[in-house]
């Protein structure tokens, strides 16, 4: 199985908690690294290192991460980027809380001030761009 149809396939089966979340994105950050790596990219409070190691055991099931054995060490790597995820998560957000509508969803930011017009008119050049 390619690392590509992995990252499709974990995508659409899982999602993760905050706390997995959190070890992703200290993940993502440093590409790869043991757990005292993975522990010192996190932000204060750090967590315990048992605590990152069972949620590291959890993210290996789920596929997000793979592991490489150095004698009694595992080195961790990210089967997923953080772009293909952040894809997931958003488009799970629009399709669960705005009915599969993006434009709904800058509405909705427009509503509630989050997004100014020079945001929109950025997005619209962007968009005339493509």
């Amino acid at each position: 199985m390619t690392k590509e149809l992995v990252i499709k396939k974990t995508i659409s089966m899982k999602t993760l908690t905050k706390a997995e979340e959190q070890i992703m994105q200290a993940l993502w950050k440093i590409k790869k690294g043991f757990l005292k790596d993975i522990i010192e990219a996190m932000p204060l409070p750090k967590p315990h290192h048992n605590t990152v190691a069972t949620l590291l055991k959890i993210l290996i099931d789920k596929k997000f991460v793979q592991t490489e054995t150095f004698g009694r060490m595992y080195e961790y790597t990210p089967l997923v980027t953080k772009a293909a995820y952040s894809k997931n998560s958003l488009n799970g957000l629009i399709k669960g809380y705005f009915g599969g509508s993006f434009s709904n969803a800058v509405s909705f930011l427009v509503q509630e001030n989050k997004l100014s017009v020079e945001d929109l008119e950025l997005l619209i050049s962007q968009l005339k761009k493509r």
